[in-house]
């Protein structure tokens, strides 16, 4: 059953996570497709504007009542973004270099659509329990 502190968890991470992949998407398709940039690249650079957002919106939003003090919170967020990042670039490179789909439309469903979608739930259970750790709350996303 979802309570409703995990519903308002859940639509607020739900609501920084679609601005933020708005980010992500918007950047990616004008580096990729005016810009002509190689797909690696701009996913990388739409990437790191994407998590910036991210990371904004989530300790000034979702999980504000955490309060996150110092570096180890924010270097926490960077390292599980970018096992998230990774798992986005691992997809576009297998569609891209390995399976010879190399169109603009390819590259986006691979990386900013099938990519971002396994790096979502990666990255909502490692925010949720690395990151911003509620020190009353026990246990993972799941208990």
């Amino acid at each position: 059953m979802v309570t409703p502190l995990r519903r308002g968890e859940l639509l607020g991470f739900a609501t920084v996570g679609l601005v933020a992949y708005a980010t992500d998407l918007a950047l990616f398709t004008c580096l990729r497709g005016p810009a002509a940039w190689d797909p690696l690249t701009a996913k990388s650079l739409s990437f790191a504007a994407g998590c910036t957002v991210a990371y904004a919106g989530n300790a000034l939003g979702t999980y504000r009542h955490t309060r996150p003090k110092g570096l180890r919170p924010y270097a926490a967020f960077v390292a599980v973004n970018l096992v998230g990042a990774l798992v986005q670039l691992l997809c576009l490179t297998v569609s891209h270099y390995g399976l010879g789909l190399t169109s603009q439309r390819a590259d986006t469903v691979s990386g900013a659509g099938i990519g971002m979608a396994l790096a979502t739930l990666l990255r909502f259970w490692g925010i949720r329990t690395l990151v911003f750790r509620d020190e009353g709350r026990v246990g993972s996303w799941t208990g």
